[in-house]
């Protein structure tokens, strides 16, 4: 959307040079071959659902190794990895996450109608590998965070299109393999789209149980995992937590407390999301900020959340800029960025331990950022396809051309 000729929407629209795109496949690659070089691996992360699948392969529970987080489904998902040898890891790991958080990066600018060649589509994933801390963090961690940056976008896209029950299996698909976007199903709920919130519900269930039947301990994502993640007992996990839960007892705020503030923003970040839902504007603007508004209020209070979550929503968010009205309109969308560029210094956060200090802002700011759009704007008003001219009408989201 446009609002006048000094709006640069037009020109973020527009194809990019070959130049902007040799650079963006510089960065990609540098970003993944220095993954593939510091790790022996896939990345820490991965290592760990590999590890628990190769314990199920050799008779055992993989819910032994605390740091297995993962619904049972997971386990069987990440059986392949397990066959292949630790030297085919180290670089297949890397490029995947990369690729796939292109993937994901395409799908917020298709939600969006921006075209893939364009200018905002190259330079949006190129300030993502190269100005953005936690994209480089994901990707040396392997991290299984990426299903969830590829399937909210994706979700979001085939609702887009009327094609919600596809959404929902999309979202239940991305569950099975980790439970990060449970939240959204709340969207299904605002919606009143009780397929596509079923097959959200049915599927990781029946994935998940039908996988813990082969399991030696069936149970131990409910007897183990859970009292884990309610808990927090990993104090070395506990410093690298970006959630205020985490956050505040570090800075001498008694737990219960941190706890009922926590709780208390995130019920704050729901009832904001419903009321985004609610105000039924048309255009992309109102999937995107329902479902990023719900996984913020969903990070604000989980254990863990740690600073690559937030790549499940900036992609989302950072694909409506040229629609004046947007998220990323605002200041503060922009200062919750600028303790993320890498290289920054900051007094007394330089230890690495230190750093949840820094995603706790970002966190918090990009959740009141996206939470005060519930209340909507006179800029919110005109064409919805960031490639009309001003004043004409707003395309329906249902006809947007892939």
């Amino acid at each position: 959307m446009r609002t006048g000729k000094s709006d640069i929407s037009g020109w973020l629209v527009r194809p990019a040079g070959g130049p902007l795109w040799a650079v963006l496949v510089a960065v990609l690659a540098a970003c993944a071959g220095h993954a593939a070089r510091v790790t022996s691996d896939g990345g820490m992360d991965n290592a760990i659902v590999v590890r628990a699948a190769r314990t199920w392969l050799a008779g055992g529970s993989p819910y032994d190794d605390p740091h297995f987080l993962y619904l049972p489904s997971a386990v069987l998902a990440a059986a392949p990895q397990a066959m292949l040898p630790p030297a085919v890891l180290r670089w297949l790991v890397p490029c995947a996450v990369t690729v796939l958080l292109a993937v994901g990066w395409a799908c917020a600018l298709r939600l969006h109608r921006v075209p893939l060649g364009s200018r905002l589509a190259v330079l949006g994933l190129t300030g993502f590998a190269a100005g953005f801390a936690p994209f480089g963090h994901l990707v040396r961690l392997g991290n299984w965070t990426v299903t969830a940056a590829v399937a909210l976008p994706l979700s979001l896209l085939l609702a887009s299109r009327g094609r919600w029950t596809v959404a929902g299996v999309a979202v239940g698909a991305a569950v099975a393999l980790k439970p990060l976007l449970a939240p959204v199903v709340l969207l299904f709920l605002f919606a009143g789209r009780w397929r596509a919130l079923a097959a959200a519900v049915a599927l990781p269930v029946l994935a998940s149980g039908a996988a813990a039947l082969l399991m030696p301990d069936p149970a131990g994502f409910f007897t183990r995992t859970l009292p884990f993640l309610l808990h927090g007992d990993d104090g070395f996990v506990r410093l690298y937590e970006a959630s205020p839960v985490a956050v505040l007892p570090r800075l001498g705020v008694p737990e219960a407390l941190a706890q009922g503030l926590a709780a208390a923003a995130a019920v704050a970040g729901v009832l904001c999301a419903y009321v985004r839902w609610r105000r039924a504007d048309p255009g992309p603007l109102r999937l995107a900020e329902t479902g990023g508004g719900l996984m913020l209020a969903a990070f604000l209070v989980s254990r863990p959340s740690y600073d690559h979550y937030l790549l499940v929503v900036l992609p989302l968010l950072l694909a409506g800029l040229p629609y004046a009205g947007s998220a990323t309109r605002e200041v503060w969308f922009w200062i919750s960025l600028v303790p993320q560029v890498p290289g920054l210094t900051w007094p007394w956060l330089e230890s690495e331990k230190r750093r949840a200090f820094k995603d706790a802002f970002t966190l918090c700011v990009l959740a009141v950022t996206v939470a005060r759009q519930a209340r909507g704007g006179a800029e919110a008003s005109g064409s919805d396809d960031p490639r009309a001219e001003p004043g004409a009408a707003p395309a329906p989201v249902a006809a947007a051309p892939f």
